[in-house]
Order: C-alpha cells, then structure tokens, then sequence
C-alpha cells in the first residue's frame, strides 16, 4: 500500500527521484513529519483550510462521526476510516490516504520519470513509513527497478528482520539508514521500540560492502547532546564501510499533520536548530573521521 509518491524529489539522494511513500511503521517517532503513513491501513486525514461547507460529508458518514460546529469536526473515536466522507467531499478537504498498486501499476508511475533520472543521474527512492514493513512488495518493485535500470535507494529505519535485508541487499544501489539515539531507554521513549535490532542490522549491513549514508536527525532538546552525537560517531567510526554521515535539522513541515488525522503532536514547543548548532554537531562526527554530507533544508525523517 502506497500514501504518496513524489515526483522530482530532490532530497532523497542523488539527482532527480521519483520518492515512493509506503505505508506502514513499526516505529511512532514524537518528531515523525509523515504520520499519515505510520499506520498499515488507509488513513482518513482532513484539511480544514480546503472545507467548503457544503457538508455532505456528515450525511455520507454512516457512524455519526461528523458534526458541524463552526466547522466541520470529527469524533476520531468514533470514526473508522471508512472513507464514505472523502469520497463526498468534492473540494478535497477529505481524503483517505492510501492505495493499494500492483508493482506493475507502480512501475507505470515511475517510468513517466525516466527521462529526468538519465539527465540527473536519479533515479527511485522508496521511503515511508518503513518501507521493509511491506518487504515482499518493496523486493519485487526493486526487481523491476533493477530490470529497467533505474537506479534504487531504501530509505528505512533500520527496524526489520535481517532476512528481509539480506533478500534486497543485490536490487539496493543505496541505503539511508536513520540513527536516531544511541541510549535505548530514550530510544525506546522517543520511538516506541529498542535500537538493538537497529544497531545491529546497520554492523550486518556494512559488514556486505552495501553503500550506506547514515541519516541522523537533529532533534533539539531529544538527540543533539554532545553525549549522543559523540556516542552516534564512534559507533558508525568503527563499522566496516559506510559512504557518509548526515544531518537532517529538525523542522515543523508534518506539525499540522496531527490535527488533521485527530493525533496529539507531541513535540509542540520545539524548535529548529540553528545553523550553529548543526555545523558544531557535523564537527564532532568529523572528528571521528567520518564523511560528513552537508545536511538538506527541509528534510527530517
């Protein structure tokens, strides 16, 4: 199941991409711009900036959700995602996202893009949610990449069986690989799960020769402590290959995300990092003689 596909994406590694988001994460990151895509099922999100009053979507409820006070407002435990809403929605304000693509369906989006990936040297990147969370799909599609040529990148958060790597390991040119703290409590605190299986996935992985960009967000106030940078260096100082260390700042680009699908976002008075702040954290990976890629505006996992 997809929720989005991007076209000329220019954050998601080299050239010009075509970014497929698939649906499903076994992960609930506090900063996590795309929530949309956490759950494995389509997900009813409504924007009330596009609402035109017409509310047919409260006669096409079957259930009551929806009420208008002021607006148009869901009762979210109420609601089941049917979808009936969003496809009474004529302005868009309502929409289920999530669809399901054969790998032949999704090919047919992704070669419109050929053309800009021989010019760029682009090429497809496949992010989520998690994309080993649909492993078997994510391996058949990277088949078809391969077969036409495409150039392929998997951008993941480390957090899936080992067997599911090892299966995609020849179809992947490049993965980006998501470090977010090294302390398992506050990993466990801030994400929902343990980074053992992350952290071990990565030594496997660079142990094969893969190319991997290691991508470690910089979440102020959660993970951009001397102590968990410093931390973060030496571990990846001391893996078998690794192509290079990035920094993805923080911002707010998912913030308004939350509301629209009824979640509480749980970062509310955070902020960005300066610029000061991201240079004086790429120094301490430097100095552990890594590769620093300068980090991306806009871009945080």
């Amino acid at each position: 199941m997809i929720f989005d596909i991007k076209r000329y994406a220019i954050h998601d590694g080299p050239g010009i991409r075509t970014a497929v988001f698939l649906k499903g994460c076994p992960l609930k990151c506090w900063w996590c711009h795309n929530p949309e895509g956490q759950g494995s099922q389509p997900q009813l999100l409504f924007r009330a900036n596009r609402c035109k009053a017409f509310k047919a979507c409260i006669d096409a409820c079957p259930r009551g959700a929806i009420r208008w006070e002021n607006g148009s407002l869901t009762d979210w435990e109420t609601c089941d995602q049917c979808g009936k809403c969003a496809a009474a929605c004529y302005p868009g304000a309502r929409e289920l996202v999530g669809r399901c693509l054969s790998v032949a369906e999704l090919m047919r989006e992704i070669e419109r893009d050929v053309p800009f990936y021989d010019q760029s040297g682009g090429g497809v990147t496949f992010s989520g949610g998690e994309p080993m969370f649909q492993c078997e799909f994510l391996r058949e599609s990277l088949y078809a990449c391969k077969e036409r040529g495409i150039h392929t990148i998997v951008d993941t958060s480390g957090h899936a069986a080992w067997g599911g790597f090892e299966s995609i390991l020849p179809l992947v040119d490049l993965f980006l690989y998501d470090l977010k703290l090294m302390d398992d409590t506050k990993h466990l605190k801030y994400t929902s799960v343990s980074n053992r299986l992350i952290l071990d996935n990565l030594r496997k992985l660079s142990s094969t020769g893969a190319h991997i960009i290691v991508r470690i967000p910089l979440i102020p106030g959660v993970n951009d402590d001397r102590e968990n940078i410093e931390h973060s260096a030496n571990f990846l100082s001391k893996l078998p290959s690794l192509d290079g260390v990035e920094l993805m700042p923080y911002h707010e680009i998912g913030v308004a995300k939350y509301a629209s699908i009824g979640k509480k976002y749980r970062l509310e008075s955070n902020r960005m990092p300066t610029r000061e702040e991201i240079e004086a954290a790429e120094a301490i990976i430097a100095g552990f003689h890594l590769p620093v890629i300068n980090h991306q505006p806009g871009r945080t996992k």
